[in-house]
């Protein structure tokens, strides 16, 4: 297959000084300096690096991020691999790692700099409708309108991101009314009412910040999916949103009367940790503690000070919450990330448009089959089993070269799923490498697959994934992708594609596929296809 040069893609970072690479490799953590603290970091800390540059000139200090997911920051606690790379942890919250024992060993002093209640935003004329301007709705009564479609919503897959774990708790542990925290009894109970909550869920994705941009693009016409009604997030991300002035209007923010789950983002000290750096985390964090120092935090983050005597901004309305209690051990958390993903979520629907050109030889093939596999759960990591395909899921594979191969679609029983998914598995071992590369027909062949099983059970989550090691040399061009897009109808457009950048793929083409379906570019230039995959998910 012929090559050409591979385009560089301009995709700066967030901050300075942050990465989002593997945590565990500890690659981009860098060796120890005096003065710096080496931090793993939930995305949304990005927002802190004005008060972090400040921080830096007032104490010496100096952070260097490296961004996480939740499952992976405690996965990489529990296994012992950021032990001697990073100094710190900073998630949202620490609840998910406490319930690990082989994590929770690892965290030595836990300083808590700010927090933000998880809440549902809606847009103006929805609430009003439904009475909540004026009274404060329950979570049940949520949950009640949502079952009856009288709103939809977006959040993140509580596996990958915590301002949708913090959902899921705080919903379920308010239908519970047990004033204590959740058990898996309980879960069994509540999750006829869950089932109502997360029918009107919409949007799905692996991080807070890219569901608040999905969200103001379909508001503004700017993605093909249709316009979504609100969304479950945390408070700091509605109020930057609303003050933005990139929403039509601002949306009305929603407090449950009977309570939510903050996060409280607590700075933590590794036990691992040197003596230079436990100086720095003392130094750093007495700092953003300090009045001033928080009501700056409030200006710049849209986050509530955690320093009593500061006064809260007029933003935050009301100012006293009801915190519902958080799940006791891993167990219970296992048992309703489980129920959620087995019974209670929509399930999905995911077309895989899988490049198996002849420069796919060698490792690279071996690279797809092996994540592929991964995803039917021969990867047994805590990330790989929440990322595995699930109970009730329609997954369709279709290789293409030269021309699009056969489409083969399977559907994961909710009941003894392993036979299904030992048969996806043999499927992606007996994918061989040969023959070019027709991008733009095996994609426009995979909307036509997609119709028929859209129209016969439309209530599933749709996306395809296309994943191509090269640039298109048979067949139609992105220019005839586009005509053909324009001309789908109005379902098929809603459908996103999450494009994979993998060996010399165009940036630059896959960019805009992703861009102009409503669907977002992975990089796996530089990291396993495997991780790559299951990040996508959280998407899905």
């Amino acid at each position: 297959m012929k090559k050409l040069a591979v385009l560089a893609l301009a995709a700066a970072l967030l901050v300075t000084g942050c990465s989002s690479a593997d945590p565990s490799s500890g690659d981009d953590a860098g060796p120890p300096e005096a003065g710096t603290l080496r931090i793993l970091a939930g995305s949304e800390l990005a927002d802190m690096q004005p008060v972090l540059d400040e921080a830096a000139k007032a104490t010496g200090v100096k952070v260097k991020f490296t961004f996480t997911g939740t499952l992976e920051g405690a996965e990489s606690l529990a296994n012992g691999s950021l032990d001697g790379k990073y100094d710190a942890v900073w998630f949202s919250s620490n609840r998910y790692p406490a319930g690990i024992p082989e994590a929770a060993k690892r965290l030595g002093n836990q300083v808590k700099i700010m927090s933000s209640p998880v809440v549902l935003g809606l847009s103006q004329p929805v609430a009003q409708r439904l009475g909540w301007d004026k009274k404060a709705p329950t979570w049940g009564d949520i949950a009640a309108a949502a079952g009856k479609k009288e709103f939809t919503y977006g959040m993140t897959d509580p596996s990958a991101s915590n301002s949708g774990f913090s959902a899921l708790v705080g919903v379920a542990s308010a239908l519970a009314h047990s004033g204590t925290a959740i058990d898996a009894q309980q879960i069994a109970a509540v999750t006829p009412q869950l089932t109502q909550f997360f029918s009107a869920q919409v949007m799905s994705a692996g991080s807070s910040g890219w569901l608040s941009d999905a969200f103001q693009r379909r508001a503004t016409g700017q993605d093909p999916g249709a316009k979504v009604d609100g969304l479950v997030n945390y408070e700091s991300v509605l109020l930057s949103m609303n003050s933005s002035g990139k929403l039509p209007q601002p949306m009305k923010l929603i407090y449950p009367s009977d309570g939510v789950v903050t996060a409280d983002y607590p700075l933590t000290l590794l036990t691992s940790a040197s003596n230079d750096a436990r100086d720095a985390h003392q130094r750093l964090t007495d700092y953003l503690r300090t009045p001033d120092v928080q009501r700056r935090i409030m200006q710049v983050t849209q986050r509530r000070p955690v320093v009593p005597g500061v006064q809260l901004g007029g933003q935050f309305v009301p100012h006293d919450l009801v915190e519902l209690p958080f799940p006791a051990t891993q167990q219970a958390i296992d048992a309703l990330l489980s129920a959620y993903f087995s019974k209670i979520r929509r399930p999905s629907r995911t077309l895989y448009v899988l490049d198996t050109s002849g420069s796919m030889q060698g490792d690279r093939i071996q690279a797809l089959r092996t994540a592929l596999a991964g995803l039917t759960g021969a990867d047994n990591s805590l990330v790989g089993r929440y990322r595995q395909f699930r109970s009730r899921e329609e997954v369709t594979m279709l290789p293409f070269n030269t021309a699009p191969g056969e489409p083969v679609t399977f559907t994961v029983p909710e009941q003894n799923p392993q036979g299904e998914l030992a048969k996806i598995k043999s499927f992606a071992e007996g994918l061989q490498a040969d023959g070019g590369t027709a991008i733009y027909d095996s994609l426009d062949r995979a909307y036509q697959v997609m119709e028929p099983l859209v129209a016969q059970d439309p209530d599933r989550f749709n996306s395809i994934v296309l994943m191509t090691d090269g640039e298109n040399e048979s067949g139609s061009n992105l220019g005839g992708f586009k005509s053909a897009f324009a001309s789908l109808p109005a379902a098929m457009k809603q459908i996103p594609v999450f494009t994979v950048l993998f060996g010399e793929g165009s940036g630059d083409e896959l960019t805009q596929v992703a861009t102009m379906t409503g669907g977002k570019v992975f990089d796996a230039r530089n990291t396993q296809l495997s991780s790559v995959f299951q990040e996508i998910r959280g998407y899905q």
